[in-house]
């Protein structure tokens, strides 16, 4: 069966307060909150070029790590899992997206005291690999495990250090094809797949974000770009480097899904 096209991604545009972000891998350095809306903005159009229709959220000024909607959801064909923040000043973010998730899905909830954060989150077909980091916990994978279940899915747990998600250091980039940083995680959980591996001055780049035949790669990872490139897969250069400044990656600015069936 031919997969279905990615069709919708939701966004949230940069707030005010960006530079109080919650940081855990970087040190905090100044952030020019208008070259990082500059910034978005031309994610957001990198995301409709890709095919995509795409939704954008206003700005939450008093939240602000609200950017980074992927963390707060996964999205299914199936349903929604809202997550619960690992880091507790983000979980008041829950309540400013639900009516925007409720609208796409339906939605069930991971509970206290469970963690999930959408960027541990790599869905590739029947298999959902799951972060054990920081921000989530053992518990929040039990019931995200519950909840995917009976849908089919099967739920792989994969260490992680020295980052913070699973998608920092792991993503796919094309069919069977892996993206990662193998210093941050352990790979074992993979060995079905093809992985290539960052060039060692590229740690970050590992964080790319495949829309249908579109792969989009952070200009912050030339060498990373171009390994790809020999690939023969289609590359789209986007820069986030503001953006970075926050623990950003281009996974964790979009929730991006399929029309329901």
């Amino acid at each position: 069966m031919t997969k279905r096209a990615l069709t919708h991604a939701l966004v949230r545009q940069v707030g005010p307060s960006l530079s109080e972000c919650a940081l855990t891998h970087l040190p905090r350095l100044p952030i020019d909150p208008a070259l990082a809306a500059e910034q978005h903005q031309v994610y957001v159009y990198a995301l409709r070029n890709a095919g995509l229709e795409v939704t954008v959220l206003p700005p939450e000024p008093s939240l602000p790590d609200s950017i980074f909607v992927e963390d707060m959801a996964v999205i299914l064909d199936e349903g929604i899992i809202a997550a619960r923040a690992g880091s507790l000043g983000r979980r008041e973010e829950h309540a400013h997206i639900a009516a925007a998730l409720n609208a796409i899905r339906e939605v069930q909830s991971i509970e206290p005291p469970g963690t999930l954060e959408g960027g541990d989150v790599l869905v590739l077909g029947k298999t959902i690999f799951v972060g054990i980091s920081s921000r989530t916990n053992e518990e929040g994978v039990r019931q995200l495990e519950r909840l995917v279940c009976r849908h089919g899915y099967r739920v792989v747990r994969v260490g992680v250090h020295g980052c913070l998600h699973l998608k920092t250091a792991i993503t796919c980039v094309a069919p069977g094809v892996l993206l990662a940083n193998p210093q941050w995680i352990d790979l074992l959980p993979f060995a079905p797949y093809e992985i290539l591996t960052v060039p060692d001055q590229e740690p970050w780049g590992a964080n790319t974000l495949l829309i249908n035949a579109t792969l989009m790669v952070a200009k912050s990872a030339s060498q990373t770009a171009e390994l790809l490139r020999d690939r023969g897969l289609n590359v789209s250069v986007v820069d986030i480097s503001e953006l970075q400044k926050a623990e950003a990656g281009l996974t964790c600015l979009s929730l991006v899904y399929r029309n329901a069936k």
